[in-house]
């Protein structure tokens, strides 16, 4: 997953900070902590939250938890004074409040605050592509849908194992049901 905001990029799966072409490098827990703001934006994280997450549970001065979230500000190019990324919440938490852009490393974005748009591509597989279609359930009884439905799936399941096909996830190809 890949998480923009401002000018940066925070490449979860590479364990990168990018501003541009240029990386910045973040010790893993500022990383981490950096990582976990972003994921949780959506809600005030306690100091508690921070410690079991980031920090496993350990014991944490707040010395500690203050400089860790001072230096993941630092990184973004924030400040203790205008919080405009990382913003503290008196005896609440703390929140990341810029707005921020999904990229799943599949390349489909899903947008959270747009900032910014990026022309994306997914590649085509290098093996033949197959959807299995779902049946129609031809008896009348309604009960029989689900052993209709229970075919198509161990059809799929059955395909996917071949190493030389791409198969259709099902709930693409459900959506041409009925």
């Amino acid at each position: 997953m890949i998480f923009l905001f401002e000018d940066f990029e925070l490449d979860v799966a590479r364990r990168e900070l990018r501003r541009g072409a240029a990386i910045k490098s973040l010790e893993p827990r500022i990383f981490d902590l950096l990582a976990y703001l972003v994921r949780n934006r959506d809600r005030v994280v306690s100091r508690d939250d921070l410690i079991a997450s980031v920090w496993n549970g350990r014991i944490v001065s707040e010395s500690t938890l203050a400089g860790s979230i001072n230096a993941a500000r630092v990184a973004i190019g924030d400040s203790g004074d205008k919080q405009r990324l990382i913003k503290t919440l008196p005896r609440k938490g703390v929140r990341f409040v810029g707005n921020v852009q999904e990229e799943n490393t599949s390349g489909a974005p899903a947008v959270s605050g747009a900032i910014k748009t990026r022309n994306v591509h997914l590649a085509l597989p290098e093996k033949p592509s197959i959807a299995v279609l779902p049946f129609q359930n031809m008896s009348g009884d309604p009960e029989q849908e689900y052993f209709a439905d229970g075919m198509v799936d161990e059809i799929i399941s059955g395909l996917a194992r071949s190493k030389w096909l791409f198969v259709i996830a099902r709930n693409s190809s459900f959506v041409y049901k009925a």
